[in-house]
């Protein structure tokens, strides 16, 4: 268990820090800028260190009902920490300065045509979580020690692809890539680990 202790946000963002980034795909001048983010919080009954993962609205044009770190589309102009951090103030209601980002992990490609860069965030400050309802359906607590377990993870082939497909189980259901390659990205980050996840694949329907 990681309590939600200075001590372990020292340790985390000193892994962020030891973290060499890709350069960026050859593909990305082609792909839209985006940002998630990866805010560790520690509100859960146990205070141990979790992040929040969403699900999205079930009214929104694009990805609807999917899982997915908070986060959206860079606008004209912004950093991804400046994206993200905006994101999750519109989605969640948390205000975060950027002396709360703890690093940043690999841009991933999608199909659906974004660059997409995760920013790792320690949500401390007490404030309560508020949902956006029109872009989030539910939000969700989940504690690292979840994503570190060995059956976490797990890895299929499709016919469409000759790249290997990323699973991340949590409570019975199945979570994909773009959103699970991140996660599994920033668990073996925790790890000590430098693990390159751009070439895991996302299922058809995430394709669009």
């Amino acid at each position: 268990m990681r309590p939600f202790t200075d001590t372990t946000r020292r340790n985390i963002a000193a892994l962020c820090a030891a973290f060499a980034r890709t350069a960026p795909v050859d593909s990305a001048p082609a792909l839209k800028r985006a940002a998630v983010v990866i805010a560790l919080t520690g509100a859960n009954e146990a205070s141990q260190t979790s992040f929040l993962l969403t699900r999205r609205a079930a009214g929104l044009r694009a990805h609807r009902a999917q899982w997915a770190l908070p986060g959206g589309r860079c606008d004209a102009g912004e950093t991804p920490i400046e994206a993200g951090l905006r994101e999750l103030d519109e989605e969640l209601g948390l205000t975060l300065t950027a002396d709360a980002v703890l690093g940043l992990l690999d841009d991933y490609p999608t199909r659906s045509g974004y660059l997409i860069t995760p920013v790792v965030v320690w949500a401390d400050g007490g404030q309560a979580i508020s949902p956006n309802a029109q872009e989030v359906a539910s939000v969700h607590e989940i504690a690292l020690d979840t994503i570190e377990r060995a059956d976490a993870f797990d890895f299929v082939t499709i016919p469409e692809s000759t790249r290997r497909v990323i699973r991340f189980h949590y409570e019975g259901r199945l979570i994909h890539a773009p959103t699970a390659a991140m996660i599994y990205q920033f668990r073996e980050l925790l790890a000590g680990r430098q693990t390159r996840v751009a070439e895991l694949e996302q299922p058809v329907f995430a394709w669009k």
